[in-house]
């Protein structure tokens, strides 16, 4: 394909142009859910709640989303290599310090930074591979290729880190995303030439004001979603007060927007039916995409699998992930209509959840889980996509960095809603569950006896005192409790999933104005959120 500018220099091949953009993003994909990889490891390196490690995840959520319009002004005032140079270098100096520090207080901010520079990856790398590309469906497959990396970004940091964090400290992960930037970081200089994808625009008139708004905004919803349920909601006065600066962030900053002539985020795009509907959809399979923690939870916590088998179990996900994103992008490109692709991919996450509730069980093998996890994977890969697409087209072209912006948002708000809505039911249904357990439990119940004779016999006839198998027989009951009380709270919570899912069935097959919608990308420069 002959570039129409040549930002490349000539002796680069293509499949070189392509391995050189993919070794440029894939650090930085990687880098997005590195503290939630392994939770207790990376809890335990910096001294912190497992609660901590959702939030830096979070910060780094909130610093993408919220740079996302204002960074297109520095792209376009920036030629590309030197702006390449600028934000990988930047990157580097953030891991170094987060390879080195030990205080979560010092690694939060710079999870947020590291966020903003993210924003500037993505925007760079697609928006170099849209130059490379003609007609819409190559653009297609390249969101394809973009999102079907980004959704199997945590079963991939999984899998790569998994025996890294087994022999080495926690922070040895981030040494190894260090060193991985240094390729790209070489291969671009020496490949590129020094030019400019836009007509330069001097940065004035930075909207610095939306920006501060939108993210300070941003960054108390993930607080408020993370820590709500530890803190008991609206009791505490930090989860009031946070509530409260949120209404006023919010407030103002659609003030604002509606009274600038460019605004930060155009609200106009609220007046379409098919975006709104595009924005309700991704929100719903981002709460379904993150039910995996909870299995990963029951792989561990119940069946005792170490973090490296999780890792080896959760390859079958990833394979769902990538069929799936491989076949949705060839539905785009073959015109399906949207409600389609919604009702299979839908359909295949009732399945998983299905699945899971009536195989969740105290004693298992491992290969029982084979298919659901590959049925989960390919259900999200072949929603992911086309719905972000879909909401993006779904406005005039002028207004889609906007529609990009709100979806990004939208993903942000999905990802933290599902680790409160997690915190809330395992609370409450862990509780509920443990209590009916105890009233049912006691001495005076013949089979509760016998059970407890017969674990006192077999640790006897182990070597141990009879004084003390007792005391090791009630533990291990009350072991055997808190098991149950984790299997009745992950079958309730893919109980309710799987209701959320039948409810967002039905509504797709009852919306006349599907029927006949197609997905379409018409933008030929918008870089994807």
């Amino acid at each position: 394909m002959v570039n129409t500018i040549p930002i490349f220099k000539s002796w680069v091949p293509e499949w070189m142009i392509k391995a050189i953009l993919f070794i440029l993003l894939l650090p930085s994909i990687v880098l997005f859910f590195i503290p939630i990889t392994n939770i207790p490891a990376a809890a335990g390196y910096y001294g912190s709640e497992p609660a901590d490690m959702q939030f830096s995840v979070a910060l780094f959520y909130a610093g993408y989303v919220g740079f996302y319009s204002l960074e297109r002004r520095f792209f376009n005032y920036l030629a590309a290599r030197e702006y390449f140079i600028l934000f990988t270098f930047l990157l580097m100096l953030t891991t170094w310090v987060c390879y080195y520090t030990h205080e979560v207080y010092i690694f939060f901010p710079i999870r947020f930074v590291q966020g903003l520079l993210f924003a500037s990856t993505v925007n760079l790398a697609l928006s170099l591979m849209f130059t490379r590309l003609k007609n819409e469906r190559a653009r297609e497959i390249s969101f394809s290729v973009f999102f079907g990396l980004l959704i199997c970004a945590l079963p991939f940091n999984n899998l790569v880190t998994a025996n890294l964090i087994d022999s080495f400290n926690f922070n040895i992960i981030y040494k190894g995303a260090l060193y991985s930037y240094l390729p790209s970081l070489i291969l671009l200089p020496l490949t590129m030439n020094r030019i400019r994808l836009n007509v330069r625009f001097p940065l004035y008139k930075l909207d610095w004001q939306s920006f501060s708004l939108h993210s300070i905004g941003l960054v108390l919803i993930g607080y408020i979603f993370i820590f709500g349920q530890e803190y008991y909601w609206l009791t505490d006065k930090r989860i009031r007060y946070c509530f409260l600066g949120l209404l006023v962030l919010s407030i103002l900053f659609i003030l604002r927007q509606r009274a600038m002539k460019h605004p930060y985020i155009d609200l106009r795009i609220f007046r379409s039916r098919s975006f709104k509907a595009g924005l309700m959809i991704l929100f719903v399979m981002y709460i379904c995409r993150f039910v995996s923690g909870i299995t990963n939870t029951y792989f561990t916590a119940i069946l005792g699998f170490d973090p490296i088998h999780v890792s080896y179990i959760n390859l079958f996900n990833l394979g769902g992930l990538i069929l799936g994103t491989i076949i949705s992008c060839w539905m785009i490109i073959q015109k399906r209509n949207i409600r389609f692709i919604w009702g299979i991919g839908f359909i295949f996450l009732l399945i998983f959840h299905i699945i899971l509730f009536f195989h969740t069980d105290a004693q298992a093998d491992e290969f029982n889980y084979f298919i659901p996890l590959f049925i989960q994977g390919f259900g999200v890969g072949l929603i992911m996509v086309p719905t972000i697409i879909y909401t993006i087209s779904s406005v005039a072209i002028s207004r889609s960095t906007s529609a990009a912006a709100v979806s990004l948002a939208i993903r942000y708000l999905g990802f933290c809603s599902s680790i409160a809505l997690i915190n809330y039911f395992e609370l409450y249904g862990k509780s509920q569950h443990y209590n009916t357990f105890q009233d049912h439990l006691t001495l005076l119940d013949s089979p509760v006896k016998a059970h407890l004779q017969h674990q006192s016999n077999m640790l006897i006839e182990n070597g141990l005192h009879a004084g003390s198998s007792s005391k090791a027989t009630h533990k291990l009951l009350i072991n055997s409790l808190h098991k149950q009380d984790q299997l009745r709270f992950a079958m309730d919570y893919y109980e309710l999933i799987a209701w959320i899912i039948v409810g967002i069935l039905l509504l797709i097959a009852l919306s006349p104005y599907l029927s006949k919608t197609i997905i379409r990308l018409r933008s030929k420069n918008l870089s994807p959120a």
